[in-house]
């Protein structure tokens, strides 16, 4: 996964194992009342939802924080992935020949303000977005509004020149428009493209694309004093912060329900605790001490022991995230062998898939992968161009195209991988399965802090072939029609390095289906388009996919209602009620 991924985003499909019990806990009446206990290692990386990243903030996020648009939690896949109005009354259809989107906002939609409850106003949207321009803590997500909004890019090149304090950067705010944002009364939200894009509505999904109320501007982006005076327009407010400690929320009084169609606000606090290690965490689950998990990933021992028991309060999520191995096109390591597409189809051929889903946990928790868009992205659909016999590698195969290109006695490739969890275990289960094509690798170990850095975002180090393969993964940054956040920054190229595209790789006849893509007005044809850039991609071989992942969820047995939320890829926080 590569740094930008682990603060992403991503998340769709959720099958639930226990079919029975979630039918059960649907048909329940609602519980109002209780705390729920939610437990995890690390920290939120950020309360500000401008800079926000990380997939386990999208769920603290969701319960503080509206958008204009944003899902519905539940178990049916199609209702999950739909994009739904939430500060906004509906999801509006463009107008203006596709390039112009116009927003209402719902009544009794409200601030938690300090002198007490005010209605969110259109011109909160415009100051959000404005703020993803900021210089001193910028929005990982700007880059798909930037060039796509009328006026932004010219917007954020003069806040790029302001001093990086909070007095500047409100002068500048308050002093300067994104001209293709109008707010002509407080209600209506008007945004104008530079061009049109069948996927902007669920752009503004993402929790960076929240509005921001006038009081943030007197603050440094998400600093302590912006945490120690937060405002909330979700069900939940903070109540008390201790960093890398523990965050309560408590019931928003500025909230309403009949002013938010997605979220029940049951529960009346939610108490999260950080610094709890994985096999404690689930042993407070199973005893009904905690509730439910914040990052934590479950232990494959214990998963073992939880699916052999039948427990039925496991769930397994899809998140769309894909594993594979980047070829380095740019290194004269073995005379520039891997600028051969035959080498690199041999390696797609050795790679035993099945042994690493095996090695990964077997089939609830990994599948095989063959393109570049995972389950439950708009484009994704099976195909394999270099196929084996139950995804276990064809070996005789690799070694007829090592043999046409010039190696009949195999080849030597650098691989690095990142040093923790299970991934030495994955990089040996890669090696064994390309011996035996005659592929061998020289396996690295790296410090995960060093991994992007040193061997992969390092494009000196790429050109001077300190890797050859590399394992990598990337998730997409929202649900649906996500795929322009797979292809955009991974395998394409205008001339400027980008620093996920390792090899500055590029087709042009894949860029041109894209933007047909991106442009498409229905959702079916959007799809056929990603699925012949996904096919296009996969020719060339830049890459080699292995795997895609699921997220395995454990609750509490007091916890009903589990309804996964898509961008947090966890049962969402505002939805379960607790029966103690």
């Amino acid at each position: 996964m590569t740094a930008l991924t682990e603060r992403r985003l991503l998340k769709l499909a959720v099958s639930i194992l226990a079919a029975s019990t979630a039918t059960a806990a649907l048909a329940a009446s609602p519980q109002t009342g209780g705390t729920l206990k939610i437990v995890g290692t690390a920290d939120i990386d950020h309360f500000d939802p401008t800079s926000a990243a990380l997939v386990t903030s999208n769920n603290f996020l969701r319960a503080v924080s509206r958008q204009l648009i944003s899902y519905e939690a539940s178990t049916d896949d199609d209702a999950r992935l739909q994009p739904k109005g939430d500060l906004a009354t509906e999801v509006p259809q463009p107008t203006n020949d596709g390039l112009t989107y116009t927003f209402i906002l719902r009544d009794g939609v409200a601030w938690d303000a300090p002198d007490g409850s005010r209605p969110i106003v259109a011109a909160d949207f415009e100051r959000g977005m404005k703020r993803m321009c900021n210089p001193s803590l910028g929005s990982a997500g700007l880059t798909y509004f930037i060039d796509l909004i009328e006026g932004m890019r010219t917007f954020c090149d003069g806040f790029a020149k302001v001093e990086p304090t909070a007095a500047a950067m409100k002068d500048y705010i308050e002093s300067n428009d994104i001209s293709g944002i109008e707010t002509p009364d407080d209600k209506t939200v008007v945004i104008n493209l530079t061009e049109t894009a069948g996927d902007f509505v669920y752009m503004l999904s993402l929790p960076t694309a929240a509005p921001a109320p006038a009081e943030v501007l007197d603050y440094m982006p998400d600093g302590p004093e912006y945490r120690e005076n937060f405002i909330a327009s979700g069900p939940y407010t903070v109540a008390s912060y201790v960093p890398d400690s523990t965050i309560k929320l408590t019931r928003n009084p500025a909230w309403t329900a009949d002013s938010d169609p997605l979220r029940g606000g049951y529960v009346d606090n939610i108490d999260i605790t950080f610094g709890i290690q994985p096999d404690a965490a689930i042993q407070q689950l199973q005893a009904g001490d905690a509730d439910m998990t914040y990052d934590i990933l479950i232990p494959p021992a214990i998963l073992q022991m939880l699916t052999a028991t039948g427990d039925d309060k496991l769930t397994t999520m899809s998140v769309g995230r894909t594993s594979f191995l980047w070829f380095n096109t740019l290194t004269d390591n073995n005379d520039g062998a891997l600028r051969d597409l035959r080498i690199r189809q041999a390696v797609q051929y050795a790679l035993d898939k099945a042994a690493i889903v095996q090695q990964m946990g077997g089939p609830m928790v990994a599948a095989p992968q063959n393109g570049i868009f995972g389950p439950g992205v708009l484009g994704f659909h099976e195909f394999d161009l270099y196929p084996s016999e139950n995804a276990a590698g064809d070996p005789e195969k690799a070694k007829e195209l090592l043999t046409e290109a010039g190696y009949p006695d195999g080849i030597t490739l650098k691989m690095p991988f990142r040093n923790q969890n299970a991934e030495p275990a994955i990089a040996q289960t890669i090696q064994a399965s390309l011996k035996k094509a005659g592929i061998e690798l020289e396996l690295t170990p790296v410090a995960p802090s060093d991994y992007y850095s040193k061997f992969m975002t390092n494009q000196e180090n790429t050109k001077a072939g300190l890797w050859d393969i590399a394992p990598v993964g990337w998730s997409p940054d929202w649900v649906g029609g996500a795929a322009r956040s797979v292809f955009q920054p991974q395998f394409t190229y205008n001339g400027t390095h980008q620093t996920y595209n390792y090899v500055d790789y590029d087709n042009p006849k894949a860029n041109e289906i894209a933007t047909q893509a991106i442009n498409a007005t229905t959702p079916e044809k959007a799809a056929e388009l990603w699925s012949q850039v996904d096919e296009l991609v996969m020719q060339d071989s830049p890459v080699a996919p292995y795997t895609t992942e699921n997220v395995i969820l454990y609750r509490g047995p007091a916890v009903e209602n589990f309804q996964p939320y898509a961008l947090g890829a966890q049962g969402d926080w505002t939805n379960v009620w607790l029966n103690r």
